[in-house]
């Protein structure tokens, strides 16, 4: 399937791209900088290519803004990255979270059906939160 441009950040663990999605403003780029301190690879910042391939969804950078991330008060930085990295889970920044789940939330992206928590953005441990939920939800690596 050919690539599609969506609309989120994401960052790769393990082999595993985790798609960052939100309101404008709502911290994606912030918890992408969080998750790369803690060893995580930039794959998108702010927009990413999603390619369905052999019932996998597959991100990449989008060419148009390859290697850079937004750093909130600094600019457009460079930041190495990585592509074709097998989403495992999809996070959606929502004030409006719930503080308890049973389970993974299921959402669909290029065809794909995957795993979805939403996560209250303002957290001081957001990465380890957005960790967790990869290790618990996130689909496993193929």
């Amino acid at each position: 399937m050919k690539a599609r441009a969506h609309q989120a950040t994401a960052v790769a663990i393990g082999g595993r791209a985790i798609l960052i999605e939100g309101a404008p403003g709502v911290g994606k780029s912030s918890l992408a900088l969080a998750l790369i301190d803690r060893g995580a690879r930039l794959v998108g910042d702010d927009g990413v290519l999603l390619a369905a391939e052999d019932g996998r969804l597959l991100a990449r950078p989008h060419p148009a803004i390859a290697g850079l991330i937004e750093v909130r008060n600094l600019g457009l930085l460079p930041m190495p990255v990585v592509g074709d990295v097998p989403v495992a889970l999809v996070v959606l920044l929502d004030h409006g979270a719930p503080r308890h789940v049973e389970a993974a939330e299921r959402v669909e992206r290029g065809g794909v059906p995957l795993p979805a928590l939403r996560l209250w953005p303002d957290s001081p441990v957001l990465a380890l939160r957005t960790e967790l939920a990869l290790q618990h939800y996130g689909l496993p690596v193929a």
